[in-house]
This record gives structure tokens, C-alpha cells and sequence, in this order.
């Protein structure tokens, strides 16, 4: 099925992208899971091509194309490995704050280096006591002269360890009603007097991702690094997560494809009984019910990709594909690991790592509860 947002020069773009990462990540990519980090080399070299930001102006570093781009850009990231997704949230999640609501000062000293690769992002919002009920966060930031002094932990931080600019969520006004209101955006810069990295997460899965606690204790912040309006960092998140929400999706998307293509090829060579699995009847109709799950969720996702790049309102839409199809990507996994037998048990074979790596994509960007009472009040329950 032709894409409805691709072009000719987006299927260029596509088959450059994927020679590029045949030879600079392909290659390493299961070494960076056992040393369990992504090298900053590897986002220099994403820089240098031009997949770091690419829609952002060419005045501050990028490209200045459409979003389609990402969103390949996305795509094959994910057909590599799911660790990669700290370089999405990097260009699709976190630089999107700067460029909206970032001042003109702001723009100029982050993005050029943003999209070289020579200074990571990452976006700190959760916190040991508050995930899904961000109003409820507890970091603090208070003004004094020229600074804002923060105090509090975030945790389960993205790109935690490599990050040179983290955008805080912190309370600049604790006493505001309702809560939500007094929510402040900070960026906060590797180095700054108080700011500090505490563990680096071992997960279950995602292992070449750094996550990472982030600490500060009287963290003095220029009050330059406001982003935008001070009280208005609630509504900026509530905005921006939508995208965030269908880089997710589309990863989950990607996953399930490869995982059905890895399980078809197995299937087609394992042989018991005197033939191959795949034409067991039964095998064979997991398979047929997966790959039209798969096709129909990339329908739906397409679509809700290119009414997003019209700017159309999706906040419905994208709350629905971020849980369905990362419910579906996660039945995905335990049914093709099932029809791997014991080998998808060991970590040799790809559906393994698979298979560790997807849950978490029904919890971060927003639990796949939180995306149900979102939809349940879009239709006025």
C-alpha cells in the first residue's frame, strides 16, 4: 500500500537512510545492547547525514522538509533495534519544544548543535512519585534574581546519561489552582551548579537505551532557559505529547512487522513432522491473523500520520493507535516467539530481544489506560 504522505524524494530518502544504517549501525548494533549504550559517535555520524531534526529550519541546522521524513527516519530505526527510539525522542519530542515555544536566543544556541548531533536532549517529566498525574509532580523552581533554583528527581529519563540540555518539568508556582497552571518548562544544561545523573536504569528490555535518574539539588537555572510562558509548561506538554504518542505507535507499527517478517521466514524452515511448521493449519491461521492486524493497523496509522502533517486535531485518534496498536505489537511478540519454540527463548535470535523490548511501549508516552480515559472524554463519557 502506497503511504499517502510519501513522495518519490521520500523513497529516495528512504533507501539512502537504509544503506547508511547497513553499514554504521546494522553491523554493531548487537554490541551496543551488551555494552548497553548507543555511542555518541554514532549520533555525530546520524548528524553529519542530516537525520537529526531534519524539519526544523535551515536557519537553525535542519532541512526544513516535511515530517514525513521523521517519520522514516522513525521507521527504520525501529526495523534496526528499539533502542534507537532515544534518537526520535531527541528530533520528534523534545527539539519540537524549542522550536515552537523557544525564543529566538533560544533557537539559535541549541538546534545547530541539536541537529550536528553534538548535544543530546531529553525531557524530564516523570518522577519517582508522579507518572501518568503530571499536575502532581513535586520538582520545584523557584525565582531568585536572575536564576531559578530547582530542587527534585525525575527518573525513567530517556537519553538520561548522554543528555547535554534536559527540558524539566518543574512547579514555578506550587500554590496555583488548579495545580496544572503553576507548570514550568526549564532547560537545563549538562554541567549547570546542581544539576547531577543518578543510576543508569537497567531495564528488562530497550537495553542500549540510556535511562537514567536526574537529580537537582538547588540547581541554579539562567531564567533565559525558560521555555515559553512561565505557567503555561502543562499545556505545552499536553500539546507536544500527541506527536510523542504516534512516534510510539509507529514504532509499535514497525515492530509488529518485523516481528511477523522474522516468523514467517522461520516458519518456512523449520521442519518437524516430516514438513515445515508453516504448513501447519493451525500455524498457519496465527499467521493470517496477525498479518491482517498488521495490515489493518497500518492503514489506520498511515492515515492518522498524514491528517498529522496536515495539522488536523488527532489527540482522539493518536490515543486510539498508541494503545491498540502497542497492545497488538505486544500480542505479536508472544505469539511469534511461541511459533519460534525453544529458539526464540535465546537471545541469538532476534525475536527475543523483541520480545523484552516491546511492553514498555503500552506504559512510557502515557499508560495505555490513560490513552482509554482520553478517548472516553473525547466521547463525552
Amino acid at each position: 500500500m502506497q503511504h499517502p504522505y510519501i513522495k518519490e524524494e521520500h523513497k529516495i530518502f528512504r533507501r539512502t537512510l537504509q544503506r547508511f544504517l547497513a553499514k554504521e549501525c546494522l553491523p554493531f548494533y548487537e554490541k551496543w545492547e551488551e555494552d548497553q549504550m548507543i555511542p555518541r559517535s554514532f549520533w555525530l555520524k546520524m548528524g553529519e547525514q542530516g537525520y537529526l531534526c531534519p524539519d526544523i529550519d535551515i536557519a537553525y541546522g535542519g532541512s526544513g522538509v516535511d515530517w514525513g521524513f521523521s517519520v522514516i527516519i522513525n521507521e527504520e530505526l525501529e526495523r534496526v533495534g528499539s533502542s534507537l527510539i532515544g534518537i526520535g525522542l531527541h528530533s520528534d519530542i523534545v527539539i519540537p519544544y524549542i522550536s515552537t515555544y523557544g525564543t529566538e536566543e533560544q533557537k539559535q544556541r541549541w538546534l545547530p548543535l541539536c541537529a550536528k548531533g553534538e548535544m543530546i536532549t531529553a525531557i524530564a517529566m516523570t518522577e519517582p512519585g508522579a507518572g501518568s498525574d503530571l499536575a502532581n509532580i513535586q520538582t520545584t523552581a523557584r525565582l531568585e534574581g536572575d536564576h531559578y533554583i530547582v530542587n527534585g528527581q525525575k527518573t525513567f529519563i530517556t537519553n538520561g546519561i548522554h543528555a547535554d540540555l534536559v527540558i524539566v518539568a518543574c512547579k514555578t508556582n506550587p500554590q496555583a489552582v488548579p495545580k496544572h497552571k503553576g507548570i514550568s518548562l526549564l532547560a537545563i544544561e549538562r554541567g549547570t551548579s546542581g544539576f547531577s545523573r543518578g543510576r543508569k536504569l537497567n531495564k528488562v528490555g530497550l537495553h542500549s537505551q540510556d535511562t537514567a535518574e536526574l537529580i537537582f539539588e538547588e540547581c541554579r537555572v539562567p531564567k533565559e532557559n525558560l521555555i515559553g510562558i512561565e505557567g503555561e509548561g502543562f499545556t505545552y506538554m499536553m500539546e507536544k505529547l500527541q506527536q510523542e504518542r504516534l512516534i510510539v505507535a509507529i514504532a509499535a507499527q514497525v515492530s509488529a512487522e518485523r516481528m511477523l517478517e522474522l516468523t514467517i521466514d522461520y516458519v518456512k524452515s523449520r521442519k518437524a513432522f516430516g514438513k515445515s511448521i508453516g504448513q501447519f493449519q493451525h500455524n498457519q491461521f496465527k499467521l493470517v491473523e496477525m498479518a491482517t492486524d498488521i495490515e489493518m493497523g497500518r492503514t489506520f496509522l498511515d492515515q492518522l500520520i498524514a491528517e498529522h502533517i496536515e495539522g488536523v486535531d488527532v489527540v482522539t485518534k493518536v490515543s486510539m493507535a498508541k494503545w491498540k496498536l502497542t497492545e497488538m505489537a505486544r500480542n505479536i511478540a508472544t505469539q511469534c516467539m511461541q511459533l519460534h519454540g525453544g529458539y526464540g527463548y535465546m537471545e541469538e535470535y532476534e525475536i527475543a530481544r523483541r520480545y523484552r523490548d516491546i511492553p514498555v511501549a503500552s506504559i512510557y508516552a502515557g499508560t495505555n489506560e490513560i490513552m482509554k480515559a482520553i478517548i472516553a472524554k473525547k466521547l463525552g463519557l
